[in-house]
Order: structure tokens, then C-alpha cells, then sequence
């Protein structure tokens, strides 16, 4: 008895975090349906999977860039060191 799978398990990953959240959007609202065979559920939760990881890995390099420029632009507003020296 041969299956054959109709999933995108080998297709290269999207060109952009937009892309990749929409296609595992995708995967989620094809599986919730209910209506994949069991085969094609696993290759679609590997890929989904994969997506998710992409995903995570893209928003966590975002925030530590986010990070980065508050550091380097966000100064907290200190006092300038009082010169008794100037005021004679």
C-alpha cells in the first residue's frame, strides 16, 4: 500500500519572517481542520516545526538588535559633576 505525501517538507525556507509566520499560519489552520492523513500530518508538523524555529530565531536577533541601539541611543539622563572650581 503506497501513500503519497503532499506536503512542502523539502521546500526551501521562506524569504522573510513575514513569509515564514504566513505559511506556518498555513500548516496550523490545514491540521486543525482535521482532514490530512496521519502521514501527511507528521511531515506537516516537521515543517511546522522548522517554521516556528525560523521564526523564533528571527524575532530573538530583532530584539537583541532592538537592544543594541537602546544601549547606544537611550542614554539615561545623568547629572553633569558639579565644578565648585568655576563658580569663583
Amino acid at each position: 500500500m503506497a501513500t503519497t505525501m503532499k506536503t512542502k517538507a523539502t521546500v526551501p525556507h521562506p524569504q522573510s519572517f513575514e513569509d515564514a509566520l504566513s505559511e506556518l499560519e498555513g500548516i496550523i489552520t490545514r491540521m486543525e481542520a482535521g482532514q490530512m492523513p496521519l502521514e501527511e500530518s507528521l511531515a506537516a508538523y516537521k515543517q511546522g516545526i522548522l517554521l516556528l524555529r525560523e521564526c523564533q530565531a528571527t524575532l530573538n536577533t530583532a530584539e537583541q538588535q532592538v537592544r543594541v541601539l537602546q544601549s547606544e541611543n537611550l542614554q539615561p539622563l545623568s547629572p553633569a559633576p558639579f565644578d565648585e572650581s568655576k563658580d569663583d
